[in-house]
């Protein structure tokens, strides 16, 4: 099936073969996905200024724009969400409408729905991350039960999820 992948100054993107792409997700440049990664429609993955890397068993959720950026292995990147020259660490969650941009999300972190992470923020691993301009909490001071968010938008659901829809991804 056709997919909407483009080289960008003779570099092309580097598809794992156990990994999901949606035909309707757009693809350039130096962009890499590891195994088991899930790429959803809309999502616009840009590797020209900067390479892009998904590792393996993340998903990047429908609309979601990562321009030069890496993405650790068991990340959730949800729907719309922007990652601009930014890292997100091993087993992170980056929440639906959230901008990343110029920063680091450590590993296990959870950046809430609609937060905007501003340039230079090196958020610490296990954090809680919400607002505009982002405010950062240790997770142990929060109520929230991360493993219980983990398994509730565990990328693994979402690999088998995406097999299931035949005809969306090639």
């Amino acid at each position: 099936m056709d997919r909407r992948e483009y080289a960008f100054e003779g570099t092309k993107p580097d598809v794992h073969g156990y990994a999901h792409v949606s035909r309707e997700a757009t693809v350039v440049g130096d962009v890499s996905i590891d195994a088991n990664a899930n790429v959803w429609p809309g999502a616009v993955l840009r590797g020209d200024v900067g390479p892009v890397e998904v590792g393996r068993e993340s998903a990047i959720g429908d609309n979601a724009v990562l321009h030069a950026s890496t993405v650790g292995e068991n990340v959730m990147v949800g729907h719309g969400a922007v990652l601009n020259d930014s890292a997100v660490e091993d087993g992170a969650l980056v929440g639906f409408n959230s901008t990343v941009s110029e920063a680091v999300i450590g590993s296990g972190s959870i950046v809430a729905m609609g937060t905007v992470v501003p340039p230079g923020y090196e958020v610490p691993p296990d954090s809680f991350v919400r607002g505009m301009p982002a405010s950062v909490t240790p997770l142990s001071e929060t109520n929230i039960d991360p493993e219980a968010v983990f398994e509730a938008f565990h990328s693994g659901d979402y690999a088998n999820l995406a097999q299931r829809h035949e005809d969306l991804f090639s």
